[in-house]
């Protein structure tokens, strides 16, 4: 290229969009750290205002950042009222919760090995070292990282099964948050295990096993349950209480309070 000649130059707009994506993920997970620590507390509004002046933004950001924290279910919209927090779910809810994952994200896996790509793979093995590499607890904020690896290996799957009703329905479910919400008193008390259990599914998904990665899926799914109530049963938040929770054979039942 000449001196004379103008250099070449993004367009116009592009950084500034760069930079605006940038905030929203930033306020996103501000917010998520809030919510997923009790403030504001189950039930209570959200305060858009409030909000942009911690964070020192405008309430453009904090309206986009809470209509995707919307999706998956940690806040709910009233009409004429704004955002108030959503109740946390009740023992019956989170077991149907996890009776919905078994079906989809079986399937999800199960459909992901007839699609195999290497992009599937690589991407498959990136969450899993950032699972391995992230802290773990006992706070959300310390645990935060691990749990975005958690969910963006399922979300990877969901994504390479080739439906995307399916993966936006997957989405939805936020099962991950909704755990640790219920559960998350001690951090992730499971990460060896979990870590174990998506090396299974990823092995099965290289080996082209629709069979063997939906019985790997349906079998990580069953445990993080299992393990979840475990965790609730150790808690003191339900000392010296009869636990809404009980074990059957090879399912868990949840009697509502």
């Amino acid at each position: 290229m000449s001196a004379s000649e103008p250099a070449i130059a993004p367009p116009g707009g592009m950084l500034g969009l760069q930079r605006r994506q940038m905030l929203v993920d930033g306020v996103y997970e501000a917010l998520m750290t809030s919510l997923m620590t009790g403030t504001p507390a189950p039930g209570d509004p959200v305060s858009i205002d409030a909000f942009a002046r911690e964070l020192e933004v405008s309430p453009t950001p904090i309206r986009e950042a809470l209509a995707r924290i919307e999706a998956t279910g940690l806040v709910v919209r009233e009409p004429l009222r704004g955002y108030r927090v959503a109740p946390r779910m009740t023992p019956g809810e989170f077991r149907q919760l996890a009776d919905a994952r078994l079906l989809l994200e079986s399937h999800n896996a199960a459909a992901a090995c007839t699609r195999l790509s290497d992009a599937l793979v690589q991407e498959l093995v990136g969450a899993l070292a950032d699972m391995r590499s992230a802290p773990t607890g006992p706070t959300y904020r310390e645990f935060r990282l691990f749990l975005q690896a958690d969910a963006r290996f399922h979300e990877i799957i969901s994504r390479h099964s080739g439906n995307h009703f399916l993966a936006e329905a997957t989405a939805r479910l936020s099962a991950h948050h909704h755990r640790f919400r219920l559960f998350g008193n001690a951090g992730v008390t499971d990460a060896t295990l979990a870590i174990e259990e998506h090396q299974a599914i990823l092995s099965a998904i290289e080996q082209g096993s629709p069979a063997g990665a939906r019985k790997a899926m349906k079998r990580h799914i069953e445990n993080v349950l299992r393990r979840a109530v475990d965790d609730e049963q150790l808690s003191d938040h339900n000392n010296d209480q009869e636990h809404p929770w009980r074990l059957t054979d090879n399912n868990f039942e949840a009697r509502e309070a």
